[in-house]
């Protein structure tokens, strides 16, 4: 089965319908155990569109790398976090969508239409937008902005995992793999853990851990 590439197919829609600065942004990290939400906002420069754009989760860690520092270089880029705190306190759907819109807000550009990976929109925009299911494989905008979250994220984890050795963060970025899991039991829960999240709760309050 042949896998369709991003296009910029809705970035013209928005043109013909008067939108002349248009942001992607995508999030990386709703599922992991710990760490940040991170969230991207991308304006792309359309004579300046690194080639190889395309969901962040279909390319290889050297690709990403490589387009991440090509992004930087061509593109209107901005990152943004929510923490764990923030998980915890709001959720991590309106977490998410708090690192979209820190994202958004960062931008040196102000775009007057964004559109944005999921099938919901934050509720803060500051202009008009458009929620794209499967965005990042649809749109090179919003795949440019998960390339960038991803990096970005991957690196925070990596260096997470120097103070806190054991749990596989370098690898698993933490996400509930195999490894990560055992290391919750044996090590316990650092200061980097969702407590909202089932296996740490239930660690935490000695409950055993089962998988769903």
């Amino acid at each position: 089965m042949t896998r369709l590439a991003p296009d910029l197919s809705f970035e013209r829609a928005a043109q013909a319908r008067g939108s002349t600065c248009i942001a992607g942004v995508d999030e990386v990290g709703r599922g992991p155990l710990c760490g940040p939400v991170t969230a991207a906002a991308v304006i792309l420069d359309p004579g300046h569109i690194p080639a190889g754009i395309g969901d962040s989760k279909a390319l290889s860690a050297a690709k990403r790398e490589r387009l991440f520092a090509d992004l930087m270089q061509t593109a209107q880029v901005s990152v943004a976090h929510a923490s764990v705190a923030e998980i915890d306190s709001l959720n991590i759907l309106h977490a998410s969508h708090l690192a979209m819109e820190r994202a958004i807000a960062g931008l040196a550009l102000r775009p007057d239409f964004v559109l944005v990976d999921g099938n919901r929109l934050p509720r803060n925009l500051p202009c008009a937008a458009e929620a794209v299911v499967k965005g990042d494989a649809k749109s090179l905008s919003i795949a440019a902005a998960s390339i960038i979250a991803k990096v970005v994220r991957d690196r925070i984890m990596v260096d997470l995992a120097q103070q806190h050795p054991g749990y596989g963060w370098e690898r698993n970025a933490g996400y509930p793999t195999k490894d990560h899991l055992a290391a919750l039991l044996n090590l316990g829960v650092t200061p980097h853990h969702r407590r909202s999240f089932k296996p740490v709760h239930n660690i935490l309050y000695q409950a055993p851990l089962v998988s769903d």
